[in-house]
């Protein structure tokens, strides 16, 4: 906190003092260098978070985070410096998001200069290239191995230099391995490989006790870019079972993020974000919803939700654009004709998200249907459908897939409104009606209680300033 407090105080809208500077102060020591390196990283940091990068800052910052990964990979034996998980995950997430910075930044042909494009012409390192930091993440979690250890963790077996190896044995590196496979995640979710995505997490455990709760922007991140790419799969019960999660859990720790104004913003706009998706999934997969979380969907997007219902498909692309990421292409080209189009990367994802839109047009209409009997003949239905008893299969077979993957591997797969099956001419409804729950309605009442009587009882003990009056 003291970093942003300082910036903030000091430097809002100018840089830091320049490394150079700082160079001459510190005295020669075997720390110097690391701590330069560190030193630099902040500078940069800072200079994208409030100032404009130039081209050369780009170039300098990815050269540093070289520097420092190598230190780190290259070393014979373990360093001997420990740094706070806060500052391992931080710099993780800066090192993904000034990689997605800067290819955002040369997509942008129309605003480069000439200077800056002849820059990048006669770059011979290939700064921030794709592939190079999916190699530098990628050797960090296999230096500790990581995946190891999350396999053993998960059978519940102790964490030994066998499993982890030298390496994995100290706190810095199995963290920084650890936050290596939130930040692929992130990345693959960017370029929009999700099944690639998931496969870098495969072993990690969603938990309020797991390795990523011990920061808490790294808990939702990982849960945010997850959750989507289980959206992008049309695994919409896996994408609800951890949204209401980290949804429930940000709720519960509003006070804890809202002290913190660095964060604020961050997290407000991830909430956001997630409520978007999750009124997508919850439409395509309705499963039962926690109550608190209910309710935020119905203040936030409860009108987009309701014109949904009533068959307005628009309303799709609005509320996936309002929770989806800023996609990048893998390749950035000069040419105006982009194979992406005008809109870019986010208008092909877009594309793909509507193909599965379009396939489910017809189900909610079905569902609503079948929910009024217990039994009912194909060709009564085509005649409420207005549609071919051909296209009625079609569409009930189409139903029956869609529910079956919508479910994932979500636990709460026996909440689903409705199952059927087709006997020759006639559909067979189950009465799978959800009981409300209302165990977590009367456990939030309470906590909101607690916290008014903790509101009364500090005003009326606060003391009671009065002045004398000659």
């Amino acid at each position: 906190d003291g970093y942003y407090k300082i910036s903030d105080f000091y430097f809002k809208d100018k840089p830091w003092p320049a490394p150079d500077v700082v160079q001459g102060i510190v005295e020669e020591k075997d720390e110097a260098s690391i701590f330069m390196i560190l030193y630099r990283e902040l500078y940069y940091r800072h200079i994208y978070a409030r100032l404009k990068p130039t081209l050369e800052h780009r170039f300098d910052s990815y050269a540093n985070y070289c520097e420092l990964f190598s230190y780190l990979l290259t070393a014979e034996e373990p360093v001997k410096i420990e740094l706070p998980n806060k500052w391992l995950w931080d710099i993780i997430e800066e090192f993904v998001y000034q990689f997605q910075n800067f290819q955002q930044f040369k997509s942008k042909a129309g605003k480069i200069n000439d200077e800056e494009k002849s820059m990048l012409r006669d770059d011979e390192d290939n700064v921030w290239k794709v592939t190079a930091v999916l190699n530098i993440l990628l050797q960090l979690t296999e230096k500790c191995n990581i995946n190891q250890q999350l396999v053993a963790m998960e059978k519940g077996e102790p964490i030994t230099e066998e499993i982890a190896g030298e390496f994995g044995m100290k706190p810095i590196y199995t963290m920084t391995g650890f936050f290596s496979l939130v930040g692929l995640l992130r990345l693959y979710c960017l370029l929009g490989d999700y099944h690639m995505a998931l496969s870098c997490i495969e072993h990690v455990q969603f938990k309020d006790k797991d390795m990523m709760a011990l920061v808490p922007a790294c808990q939702i991140t990982a849960n945010y870019y997850a959750g989507f790419a289980y959206l992008m799969i049309r695994k919409y019960g896996n994408t609800i079972q951890l949204y209401q999660h980290i949804l429930g859990y940000m709720q519960r720790t509003k006070q804890f993020f809202q002290n913190r104004s660095f964060q604020a913003d961050d997290i407000n706009k991830k909430n956001e974000q997630m409520l978007a998706l999750l009124a997508i999934a919850s439409t395509f997969c309705p499963l039962r919803l926690d109550e608190s979380v209910n309710i935020q969907i119905k203040e936030k997007q409860g009108d987009k939700v309701a014109r949904i219902q009533h068959g307005d498909m628009a309303v799709y692309d609005d509320l996936f654009f309002s929770g989806c990421p800023k996609f990048l292409s893998p390749v950035v080209s000069e040419n105006p004709t982009s194979p992406f189009g005008s809109s870019g990367p986010r208008g092909l994802q877009l594309q793909v998200f509507k193909a599965e839109v379009e396939q489910q047009r017809l189900i909610p209409t079905l569902r609503s249907f079948l929910k009024l009997y217990t039994s009912i003949p194909i060709s009564k239905l085509a005649k409420f459908l207005d549609m071919h008893e051909n296209e009625v299969r079609c569409c009930l077979m189409a139903f029956k897939h869609k529910k079956e993957v919508a479910k994932g591997d979500s636990a709460d797969q026996t909440t689903m409104d409705i199952d059927f099956y087709v006997d020759k001419d006639m559909v067979h409804i189950s009465d799978t009606k959800i009981a409300r729950h209302y165990g977590d309605y009367y456990v939030q009442q309470v906590l909101k209680l607690k916290e008014s009587n903790k509101l009364i009882l500090g005003a009326a003990l606060a003391p009671v300033v009065t002045t004398n009056t000659a």
